[in-house]
Formats: C-alpha cells, structure tokens, sequence
C-alpha cells in the first residue's frame, strides 16, 4: 500500500474514532494526528509523448555491427568473440503480443501489447501507426534484458548481451495462428565445438513462451559451478502519473510458498535482496504489467538475487528500476537443460490464474496494518469474481461500478441497518445522560457506574454504532485495494467526462498546490463524494457540539480523494448516496421510537459494564491499600 493510501486510510480511521467518540457520554481527549505531504507529482505529459514517440523505432532491417576491436579478446576471453555479422530482428505476432528478437544476444528487442494502449493514445481512432500507439514494455534503450551470465574458467565475466546468436529462422515475420505454436532456436558457438542454445517456444494464445537452455559441451569453460540467467532494467513505465506507477512498481520472488516484495521506496534508495534454495518464480512489476520468470523445476535452481533502485526525474517524475537473476546449478556434464516459462503482460487475475495459485499472488489486492490474510480472501473470492460477473452483461464499467455498490449496500444493510438504530437510541439518551453528569459531576466513579446502569436499563450499546463500521473495514479496505489497482479499468471511459476510471477525473487544474497535501487539481467525484459525506453527516449528527465534525469530515475526505482513480471515487459517490436513501427510510421509519426499559436489565451484563466493575472493584482496592 502506497503513502498517500496509507495516509487516508490513517485520517479516515482517526476521523470515524473522533466521530463515534464524541457520540459517547464520557468522551476522552483525541490526539491531534499528524499529516504528511500527499503529493502525486506528474511528468509532463507532451514531454513524455515526445520522447515515447522518438523512442519508437519501426525499423526492423539488418544494422551492421561495430568493427572488431583489439581488446575484445580481453574482454571475452579465448573462449567467445564478437563476430562480424550483422543484427537480425524476428518479428513474432500472436493474439496478444508483437515481440521483436534481435540475433543480438538471442534477446527481447521490443514487446508491444495489442490490447493496450499509451495513456497518450488511448482515445486513438486504431488508424495510428500501432507501434506508435501501443503499450510496450522493454527498456530497449538501457539494454536487452534477457540474458546469460557467468564467469568463465579463464576468469573472464560473460554475459551474452553483446554476443551474437545463429538463428535457424527463415524469415523476418512469423504470425502464430490462436490454437497454433512456433518453436525458433538460437545458437552461440563458443571455443572447442561448445555451443549456447536459446529456444523459444511461442503459442498464439497466451502471453508467455517456453525459454530453454541448452548448454552443449560447456564443460570446464564455466566455473563456480552455475550461471544466471536475468533479466535487467525492469520495465517500462507506460502511464502518466509516474510516482503513483512508481508507488505500486517492485520486484519480488516467490519463495517459500509466499510472495517476498522487493521494494524501492525512497528516492536515491537502492535495495538489494538473495534468496537461497527452491524458487518458484522472479518477477518485475509495474502499476499493470509485469515480467515473471519460472522455473519447470523449482528445485532445479540454486536460488535468486533482487536489485533496485528509485530515481528522480526532470523536476517531478519518480522512476524504478530492477534487475532479477535465477542462479542455475551447472553440473560440468556435456549436454544441460533448463527450461523457463516467460510471463510478459498485464498483471490480470484471470490470466494469471491459468498458471497456478502462485502467480496470481502477484496481483496486490491491498492490505492494512497486517490485515492482508482477511482483505486478499474477500477481495480475491468475492468481491472480484462478482465485478467480473457483472461485466459480462454490463458492458460500461462505470456502470458495473454503480450496480457494484448497489449490492455491496444491500449485502452490509443488517450492519448498517444495527448502526444507525444505535446511534438513534443514544440520540434519545442524551438528555437522561446529561442528568446523570450534572448530578455526578464530582463524582468521576459514580458517573461511570450510573451512566452503564443506565444502558443496560434501556437495552443500549453505547459501542452498537461504532461495531458494525468496524466490521466493515475489512470490505472496504478489499474494495479501496481492488479499485485502486484492476487492470480492468484502465482507460476505461464512463459518462461525461469521466474518460478514464483509473485515473483521477480532472474538471479543473489550480495554479497552486494545497499545503500539506500537494494537491493542484479538482477532482469532479471528489466534490460529488465530498458532498453526500457532508449531508449523511448532517442527517447522523444531531448534537450542537459536534456541528465542527459535519464540516470537517467532508473537506478532508474531499482533498484526500483528489488524487484518487475516478472508478474508486465513483463507487464511494454511489455508496453514499445508497446509504442517504437508506439512512432517511431508517430515520422516518423509527421517528417514533422510544425507550423502553427492558426487563431483567442487570441479568445479563454486557462487555462495557463489566468492564466499568472490573475497573470499580480495582479503585476500591487501590483505596483501602492507601488507607492501611
């Protein structure tokens, strides 16, 4: 969970204690919480747009490659030379995917995405040039990441990176039909009849290929006994807003049978993790997209190494960076095998379940103060199999936002439904309680004892409105994680002008930034939220005393939820409008409630009362103690 969610959730929680505290008869003093700078920093977006369109190379012809020098004999050893041929590029296209392979180090040159767009393209009519408009993931421009590395017998630090493969591809385009598979090899000749091979098994439908490597004849040319093979310069970052991308990018592994994130957190921070023993997968993620590496055999391997780093750039922008490598054991025996499966694509559920239970564990359904082992079950089994299941006859995803809250509302009605009851009856106590203090103002002990023999006269829990809402948070945190984060609202358009509920629905840009919380844009659900928070106050506050909370809550929610994906702040609109219509039924419907004692008050002795005696009985100790 990012800072700015951390700091909401901190604010709200601290908020909804200060309400239903001051709504009990003994209020305590609330500590003044502090707050921290909120601030989502955006690169500029024409800036971005000119060097993403500059970046993009459409060119695939042969380039010639660098003139031999003298010393790459020192830098590679007797046993591999730069050789002079030229860099072929292979394009392969599937359902999913358009991946360039260079010759060059038998690696990843490009990798598009066809179902994704740039956030500067996403309103693009399809007649653009696709390599211009599509999403694509490969940091080109810092290096190929799909390498070999490992330290030769003549004591010489090898990558392949800059080697160059024999390819047994006739063409330049190969298109891999839905139910079809297509299987290119790559071989890099070493001294004494040794050879590396590089085979790429690609299918028409999935995102991810079959990586095998063949070590022929290898032996005594490498030594420590393994090699790595890595990925480096993580990912592209692909959206606007490059520190709420930075904020949910990491790198993590998983080992044993949980998920270890990796995680640069701090501008300048530079984090770097091993990890011994049986791996099941290495993975680098963005906000939407991410790279997974498995192992066929997890026990196969020696185990992982992690590295990162977070760096500014230009005056607003935030990057990360990560490289991830998988030890592999090399048994110094003639012919070895390692086979990998290659996962480059969107960080979607239902993809990732095709795969196993451990990879969908890379999709962050949020979490709060440790509570991720009751949050991940609700969102993961619950909530997101019916947001998908509304989606399949509702195509308009603002709409399933609508029709969402509707359900989740009526689901939590009973809580709800308890809350306001309660807070209704300790409505209607407070003048009896007001008696009680003004009669026993002196009297600390006898106030306390009083007021509790009070609620169990009329049958009242003075925690009654505060329980069901806590009940609730494990929902809503599922609910803030799962809306913060779904791929499946990215560049999704709603009404109006709500064009994209991933992101912040802008209606208006301020020449400053708000102190304290760094937020220089207006958010149209915001207000909309803003506002049916501030009239659900009004209809549940009814002491005079409390009149300052009906305004402040609002406005804090209100500059909070700025910065916030228009499909979050949509669903938090709904529901408090759905709970406005359900609070004035409640209202209305026991404007003639009264209380009535119940019988047998003192039979049954609820939590708080016994708690008041456990705390009577202790003073009176403490007192007769003092006297002897």
């Amino acid at each position: 969970m990012d800072r700015n969610t951390t700091i909401a959730f901190i604010l709200i929680g601290a908020i909804l204690v200060l309400w239903f505290y001051l709504n009990s008869p003994t209020p305590e003093q609330v500590k003044k919480q502090k707050t921290t700078d909120t601030t989502a920093v955006h690169i500029d977006s024409s800036q971005i747009k000119k060097k993403q369109e500059t970046a993009v190379d459409t060119t695939r012809i042969n380039k010639p490659v660098k003139k031999i020098e003298e010393n790459d004999s020192l830098k590679y050893g007797k046993y591999f030379t730069v050789s002079g041929e030229k860099e072929r590029i292979i394009t392969i296209e599937n359902e999913y995917f358009v991946m360039e392979l260079s010759t060059k180090g038998a690696n990843i040159r490009k990798y598009y995405l066809k179902k994704f767009k740039n956030w500067y393209s996403a309103n693009s009519n399809g007649n653009e040039n696709f390599y211009k408009t599509h999403v694509q993931l490969i940091n080109y421009t810092k290096g190929d990441p799909y390498n070999l590395s490992f330290v030769t017998s003549d004591g010489k630090a090898i990558t392949t990176a800059d080697l160059f493969f024999k390819t047994d591809a006739s063409k330049a385009d190969y298109k891999v039909s839905k139910d079809d598979s297509l299987v290119l090899s790559f071989r890099l000749p070493a001294a004494d009849n040794s050879y590396i091979v590089k085979k790429f098994t690609f299918f028409g439908d999935k995102y991810s290929f079959e990586s095998e490597i063949d070590l022929i004849n290898m032996t005594n040319l490498i030594s420590n006994n393994s090699y790595d093979l890595v990925w480096g310069d993580g990912l592209r970052f692909v959206e606007e807003n490059s520190v709420d991308e930075a904020n949910y990018s990491d790198a993590s592994v998983y080992y044993g049978g949980e998920q270890v994130i990796v995680d640069a957190s701090s501008v300048g921070e530079k984090v770097t993790k091993d990890f011994n023993g049986r791996i099941d997968w290495v993975a680098v993620r963005n906000k939407y997209f991410a790279s997974i590496i498995a192992p066929r055999d997890p026990d196969a391997v020696n185990g992982a190494y992690i590295e990162g780093n977070r760096e500014s750039v230009g005056k607003t922008g935030v990057m990360e960076d990560y490289s991830m490598r998988i030890n592999v054991p090399f048994k110094n025996t003639d012919f070895e095998k390692s086979v990998f499966t290659v996962y480059i694509g969107p960080v979607d559920y239902d993809r990732l379940k095709e795969y196993g239970d451990k990879f969908t564990a890379l999709v962050d359904f949020g979490s709060f103060f440790g509570l991720k082992f009751i949050v991940r079950p609700i969102a993961e089994f619950v909530l997101l199999p019916l947001f998908n299941f509304l989606h399949t006859f509702i195509p308009n995803y603002g709409f399933v936002i609508v029709v969402f809250s509707l359900i989740i509302k009526f689901v939590l009605y009973p809580l709800t439904k308890t809350s306001y009851q309660s807070m209704k009856k300790m409505q209607l106590l407070q003048p009896k309680i007001a008696e009680i203090k003004e009669k026993y103002k002196d009297d600390p002990q006898k106030l306390n004892k009083e007021t509790m023999k009070l609620y169990q006269t009329y049958g009242v829990n003075p925690a009654g409105g505060c329980l069901p809402l806590l009940l609730q948070m494990p929902i809503f945190i599922a609910l803030w994680g799962l809306f913060k984060t779904a791929i499946e609202l990215r560049q999704q358009p709603f009404i109006l002008w709500i064009k994209d509920l991933s992101a912040p629905d802008v209606i208006a840009q301020l020449p400053f930034k708000l102190p304290i919380f760094g937020i220089d844009q207006v958010s149209g659900l915001a207000l909309l939220m803003g506002i049916t928070t501030f009239v659900q106050q009004k209809m549940s506050v009814k002491d005079p005393k409390q009149a300052g909370l009906v305004y402040i809550m609002p406005i804090m929610l209100t500059i909070m939820f700025m910065s916030f994906p228009s499909g979050l702040n949509l669903y938090y609109f709904m529901f408090n409008v759905f709970s406005i219509a359900q609070q004035y039924y409640i209202n209305h419907k026991h404007d003639g409630m009264e209380l009535v004692p119940v019988k047998n008050p003192g039979k049954k002795k609820g939590f708080m009362a016994k708690l008041m005696e456990a705390a009577e009985q202790n003073a009176k100790v403490q007192q007769q103690k003092r006297k002897r």
